[in-house]
């Protein structure tokens, strides 16, 4: 039996009184999520937060959220991608995590508000992922960025388009992206590992809404095959960018993100791995509950991001964990 937090638990046990989502239509979910409280604003302390409209195609734009720390620069630039099943989520989801991403890490947070489906269906939130991440290139510097030092990241969904954008740059030869940040990722839309079965309903993010998503998200069933919707199952991962890989131990998705995990270091990337202890899927988006655990997350993706600039954080150490000792990873722990 998996641990779970005792906030965790506190936390599923009001969630799971709220209506089945996967009932719903998608409109009406946005409209019942836009009418939740606002949370107050957070204190991480930054130079600067603007909203700006970037073109993603020759009709049509998308807003982003540009937050830039206090310091001198110029910035890395972390291009960040809410979850939210391709059909939910906007900037404000992430917006406190976002604050605090760029707060401790001293990189501008690029987070982009990505067209969402079944209005936009795929392959359209893949592409407007990408345009932002060649607008970034292109006009990063402008605000201080530093563009040899690109990273893209994002929560669930948002961490399946970040990987996937990484694809699409190698393929197209597109912008040189130093890292990618993956945190509880979906890799594989075929949803048949051991931890789809275990943590089916109750934990968060039930089955029956997984299948809600990729119902609205894909136009076909081809579509389930592509690898650019299932980064797991594509030929060909390598030449990537450094990857950390964080899952959380309570959610369905955590056997594919360690699984991707395992396959990028197959193909050659290097690959740091962490599993959040009690953790359910969507802790990262919700500060009001899990501050703490975010905290310790950026901690983490803050040592990530050290290491891969070629700098030492002598608070984090790799480490092997006991649910995967076989798996010839790199693993972090927080001291």
């Amino acid at each position: 039996m998996a641990y779970v937090d005792p906030q965790a638990e506190k936390y599923l046990q009001v969630f799971n009184q709220m209506p089945s989502i996967h009932k719903m239509d998608p409109q009406t979910v946005r409209e019942m999520l836009s009418k939740a409280p606002q949370p107050p604003d957070s204190s991480d302390s930054l130079s600067k937060v603007e909203d700006l409209m970037i073109p993603v195609s020759k009709d049509a734009e998308i807003k982003c959220r540009v937050y830039i720390p206090e310091g001198q620069g110029p910035f890395p630039l972390f291009i960040y991608y809410h979850g939210g099943g391709w059909v939910l989520g906007d900037l404000e989801a992430t917006d406190r995590s976002c604050r605090m991403l760029a707060h401790r890490t001293g990189s501008i947070v690029v987070s982009v508000n990505y067209r969402l489906a079944p209005e936009y269906k795929f392959p359209t939130p893949v592409e407007d992922a990408y345009a932002a991440l060649e607008w970034v290139y292109e006009k990063g510097s402008s605000f201080n960025g530093d563009v040899s030092r690109l990273i893209v990241g994002g929560d669930s969904v948002g961490g399946n388009l970040a990987t996937v954008v990484t694809m699409m740059a190698r393929d197209r030869k597109g912008p040189s992206i130093s890292a990618q940040v993956l945190i509880y990722p979906a890799t594989n839309l075929e949803f048949n590992t051991e931890s789809h079965q275990t943590f089916a309903k109750g934990f968060g993010l039930d089955r029956e809404l997984l299948f809600w998503f990729r119902d609205h998200y894909l136009r076909n069933e081809e579509d389930k095959h592509h690898e650019y919707t299932s980064p797991l199952i594509a030929e060909d991962l390598s030449n990537l960018p450094t990857a950390f890989v964080i899952t959380a131990e309570n959610d369905v998705l955590r056997d594919e993100g360690r699984a991707y995990a395992k396959r990028l270091k197959a193909c050659g990337v290097k690959v740091e791995y962490a599993c959040e202890s009690g953790m359910i899927h969507g802790y990262f988006a919700n500060m009001d509950v899990f501050s703490k655990h975010i905290e310790r997350t950026i901690s983490r993706i803050k040592g990530f991001l050290y290491a891969t600039n070629g700098s030492t954080n002598r608070n984090t150490k790799t480490s092997k964990c006991k649910d995967c000792s076989d798996c010839s990873l790199n693993h972090q722990t927080t001291s």
